[in-house]
């Protein structure tokens, strides 16, 4: 069932004195808790900044594509081991990870399903942005996202059916298969344009490249500011669901380095696919949560997608700052290395040399 309500909670005491009546239209009513209608400022807002993130979107993910090189590209295709990793992770390690947790903390029926919807959902283009700053492997990063959106088509549909059984009908779960679609052409235009930059004007490349990486930076924090205002109104949910949207983009990030490593795939693209299986496509899942309940289900659970977004992010700034940290503090070691090898070097040539040795090098 479609829906275009935002779920909106209200204090009694806010109201009115002592009154715990609802306003007029107020479409359900409890008492202390109402489901309003979308207002007008919200509906334009939307409208404005989905337009505005959109373009932004398109002009990242030509950045990112700037950055990837086409013969490596193809050879990810071609030989697929580290996206077969990336698959085993995103439809795999995710939606397992959904359903233990939901049976862990014991959440309310239609609470599992949003967390299981989460866990089926593809990759989202945060990720290459991330992926960029901390060196991984931009090529297995593009065609990851690429190839996980193309395979939500039949894998979400599975995987709903296989691990949603025991709390509702997989069939009254509505998958936007046109916005699935929209995404994937959203990814492959703009990177196809960004890898023929790359590939006929690297030098001016690398400049969108710098450019791009930015923006990315400011539209995944746009992102979830957007995402505050528009749904602000929903903020009241069960504490069980913070805690499960905490540790659930630190499992996905944990488990996909683990697998990865074990599968024997380097440091860098360990990172990748890392990245790629905690950040989830979470404006798929908001999407699927409107279309397939009502109102009433909503307030329980329609906050979940925003809650994930925003501890997947600063999980991923977490991350980010601890390979910063890392890579800087590995340079000066491996400088201050060379610099003595050096020394040691012109010393010991310093007896064949008649004893001289250069300044510098005391």
């Amino acid at each position: 069932m479609q829906t275009n309500f935002l779920s909106q909670q209200f204090n009694a005491g806010s109201l009115a004195e002592n009154s715990t009546a609802c306003p007029a239209n107020a479409t359900v009513c409890d008492g202390t808790s109402c489901v309003l209608p979308e207002d007008n400022f919200n509906q334009t807002l939307s409208v404005v900044l989905s337009t505005v993130l959109t373009i932004m979107l398109a002009l990242v993910m030509f950045s990112m594509g700037c950055n990837v090189e086409l013969k490596n590209f193809l050879g990810h295709i071609k030989r697929p081991w580290g996206i077969f990793v990336g698959f085993l992770c995103q439809f795999g390690i995710m939606p397992l990870t959904a359903f233990l947790l939901s049976l862990a903390f014991n959440i309310l029926p239609i609470q599992a399903v949003v967390v299981l919807i989460m866990g089926c959902c593809p990759g989202g283009t945060a990720s290459n942005v991330i992926a960029y700053w901390v060196d991984g492997d931009m090529d297995l990063s593009i065609s990851m996202t690429t190839c996980s959106t193309l395979l939500a088509m039949g894998m979400m549909p599975l995987c709903l059916f296989i691990y949603t059984k025991m709390w509702t009908d997989s069939d009254a779960i509505v998958l936007p298969y046109d916005s699935i679609g929209i995404s994937l052409v959203a990814l492959v235009i703009p990177v196809s344009f960004g890898i023929f930059v790359n590939h006929k004007w690297p030098s001016k490349a690398k400049i969108i490249l710098k450019i791009g990486s930015i923006v990315g930076a400011v539209l995944i924090v746009l992102i979830a500011v957007v995402g505050g205002i528009l749904y602000k109104g929903s903020w009241i949910i069960s504490p069980k669901l913070w805690i499960i949207g905490t540790i659930f983009p630190a499992a996905g990030y944990s488990l996909g380095f683990f697998l990865a490593r074990v599968a024997g795939l380097s440091w860098h693209r360990c990172r990748t696919v890392s990245l790629e299986t905690g950040m989830q496509n979470t404006q798929l899942c908001s999407t699927i949560v409107q279309l397939s309940f009502t109102p009433e289900q909503l307030e329980l659970m329609f906050t979940f997608p925003l809650i994930y977004s925003i501890f997947q992010l600063l999980f991923a700034l977490i991350i980010l700052g601890g390979y910063r940290l890392y890579r800087k503090h590995r340079v000066k070691t491996n400088t201050d290395v060379e610099k003595t090898e050096q020394k040691e070097d012109s010393k010991s040539n310093a007896k064949i040399n008649g004893g001289f040795v250069s300044d510098e090098m005391k």
